[in-house]
């Protein structure tokens, strides 16, 4: 029965399990028989990074004056193992993201604002374009599991090698690249047909374990003779398992990439359904280094939904050396910027909803090969833009770290932190704030 007036009946109440976003979905997979696609990370609700608080000095702590007494924020990695290992003023690095995935002009900007700031960016699939080599004064080389772009004299040029061998939107799966973004480009650094849409591999064709995994670190290290660390990467999935037979297998640095990660493109039900939270990873990562006795020795980068400077010193107090993101990075060099609001409303979407990385349509000039929109993006200002953001991330992480009396942000333990829910204290190892209790390990 409708109301007077036109209005919507009284007693309507949306189904939570029906909601009208599954409706739509069931409806969209009905009607094209087709599974979606599409870029971003999860967006369920999770716990997150945000569910943990910082338990500041007041009388049993003693905070460190901002303005006079120092707090580092150095990273060394690959210290004993490399010749020449990677050395980062901040510990907020740049995830690797694909050219093809990006445009040229991206990963210049990407290039140009983590050298600002000190310190890393990475490749992605499909090997490394001149630009960001050019700008990257330190850049980390993945080796993945399709070998797209693979190239041994590339490789001799990286300042680290990171084998990929998950990713925190798709553990155990692959990425894809759409056809329309594999340009005469990017299809011959992949040595693919252009125009084509490309999978990638979910697994490396020559290893199928931690014994064969240990031989291509040894291989890797001696195409580079012993010169640069090797990180491994891993989507969250069994984090303790995995950063264990990293470490097995001689990796000088694990990356945990937790279920916030986001992608350029992959299947929404892997989005939204594999892999475990950001804050559920990190302790369990530490754990298997602490059990082998590495801890703060091999590092633990964590990456899945880093935004803030709260993220990162939180990251760091759960027991990560470092962070990673991608995500945000892109937003800082100009994704779903507001001042697009009217090219985003004629793909049918909005600035700060725009999810089709695969497209090949980004009016930002971003994640598309279409030479007019790259040209959009200026490099140098994005560069700009990205050292700003990492910059403010570094000291709102200082900023944190001094309120806790640590004179360096390493110095951050789970001691200095506390959970606002059930869950994330028992994720993140922490007691539940006010209490003693940390869900799982002992009483209230």
């Amino acid at each position: 029965m409708s109301q007077p007036n036109g209005q919507q009946p009284w007693n309507l109440r949306e189904s939570y399990t029906y909601d009208r976003n599954v409706i739509a979905e069931i409806q969209r997979a009905a009607n094209t028989g087709i599974y979606r696609i599409r870029g971003w990370g999860a967006k369920r609700e999770l716990p997150t990074l945000d569910d943990l608080v910082v338990l500041g000095a007041s009388m049993s702590r003693y905070p460190l004056e901002g303005y006079r007494e120092a707090c580092g924020t150095d990273v060394v990695i690959g210290a004993d193992t490399a010749e020449n290992p990677v050395r980062l003023d901040i510990p907020i690095t740049i995830a690797g993201m694909s050219f093809g995935s990006l445009s040229a002009n991206a990963k210049e900007a990407l290039g140009r604002g983590a050298s600002a700031v000190g310190t890393s960016t990475t490749t992605g699939d499909g090997g490394m374009t001149p630009e960001e080599r050019t700008h990257s004064s330190t850049l980390v080389y993945q080796y993945l599991p399709s070998r797209y772009g693979m190239n041994p004299d590339d490789l001799r040029k990286a300042d680290a090698i990171e084998v990929v061998v998950g990713q925190g939107a798709k553990p155990g799966g692959g990425g894809m690249l759409m056809g329309q973004k594999i340009n005469e480009r990017v299809a011959e650094m992949r040595t693919l047909p252009e125009g084509i849409d490309q999978r990638s591999a979910c697994r490396h064709p020559d290893w199928t374990g931690p014994d064969d995994l240990a031989i291509k670190i040894t291989e890797l290290r001696e195409i580079v003779d012993h010169r640069v660390p090797v990180y491994i990467k891993v989507g969250a999935a069994r984090p303790y398992y995995d950063t264990a037979l990293s470490v097995k297998a001689g990796a000088d640095a694990v990356v945990v990439d937790g279920m916030q990660g986001g992608t350029a493109a992959t299947q929404n039900v892997f989005i939204e359904h594999v892999g475990i939270p950001t804050i559920a990873a990190i302790p369990e990562a530490v754990r298997a280094l602490q059990d082998l006795g590495v801890h703060r020795e091999v590092k633990l980068v964590a990456a899945g939904g880093i935004r803030s400077g709260a993220d990162v010193a939180k990251a760091i107090a759960l027991g990560a050396d470092a962070v990673s993101l991608g995500t945000a990075a892109l937003i800082a060099i100009g994704d779903n910027d507001p001042a697009l609001e009217a090219e985003y409303n004629a793909l049918g979407t909005s600035a700060g909803f725009w999810e089709d990385f695969q497209a090949g349509n980004d009016p930002a000039g971003i994640t598309t090969q279409d030479p007019e929109l790259a040209s959009r993006l200026d490099p140098i200002i994005g560069g700009r833009r990205l050292a700003n953001y990492l910059n403010v991330l570094a000291v709102e992480t200082q900023t944190i770290a001094r309120a806790c009396g640590k004179s360096h942000v390493a110095n951050l333990e789970p001691e200095d932190l506390a959970a606002l829910t059930v869950e994330a204290a028992a994720m993140a190892k922490v007691p539940l704030a006010g209490t003693s209790w940390i869900p799982g390990q002992n009483q209230a």
